[in-house]
């Protein structure tokens, strides 16, 4: 089935490029575009995207308060946030709004593609950097539980009752915020391998999406936060 697809941004050459790269994926489709958030709400009335693809940062209304708007009328259209803010206030603020998907502006179009995949089955997707800087604040959140006192590393337990040592290895890499391509990279395996290991492993830890399975795997103590 083919995934419609909007973009909102006031950047005309960005919105140029990303539209390219969307393009080369046989199953999108980029229904509509639009440079003003005050216009969503009428381009998704006509078009009906699946997702839709929305900057932070716009001239008279913002990405996050027209999100908020879109989902309320249209619950079934996911957002995708675009942004340069890796900060954890924006991610919030955006997620908060009803939006399953933040991605950084200086994304790879492996990532970008992926993310629509993922939150168009209804799963949420954050650029790796965002997932890197929760494991930072849930460390933050450990110490700060501790009350004070020493703060005592956990030990690391794999789960190889669950997971193959080669996807423990691809989880510990997810967990520390690196994409697809460098996961690759790190393990001398193709990407192709790379997300069939994910997919693997989100299927045994059955979770939606990668952001879940790092938190869960945080929890019970399977990767080292580093």
């Amino acid at each position: 089935m083919t995934t419609k697809i909007a973009i909102i941004d006031d950047h005309q050459l960005f919105r140029e490029g990303v539209k390219r790269i969307l393009e080369f994926e046989k199953t999108f489709e980029v229904v509509a575009e639009s440079e003003d958030g005050e216009h969503a709400l009428e381009i998704i009335e006509q078009y009906h995207p699946d997702v839709v693809l929305m900057d932070i940062n716009m001239p008279n209304q913002n990405g996050v308060d027209t999100t908020r708007q879109l989902v309320e009328a249209y619950p079934d259209t996911k957002v995708i946030i675009l942004s340069i803010h890796d900060d954890e206030s924006y991610v919030t603020h955006a997620l908060k709004s009803g939006a399953t998907g933040y991605l950084l502006k200086e994304m790879d179009s492996d990532s970008l593609i992926e993310a629509v995949k993922v939150v168009k089955e209804g799963g949420s997707y954050l650029h790796p950097r965002i997932t890197h800087n929760l494991v930072e604040e849930f460390r933050r959140l450990s110490d700060r539980l501790s009350s004070g006192a020493a703060y005592q590393k956990q030990e690391l337990i794999r789960p190889l009752h669950l997971l193959t040592p080669r996807e423990c290895e691809v989880l510990q890499l997810l967990a520390d915020g690196k994409s697809n391509r460098v996961i690759g990279e790190t393990l001398y395996i193709s990407e192709k391998t790379v997300k069939n290991h994910v997919s693997n492993i989100l299927q045994k830890m059955n979770v939606n999406d990668r952001t879940q399975a790092v938190v869960t795997a945080i929890k019970n103590g399977w990767v080292e936060v580093r």
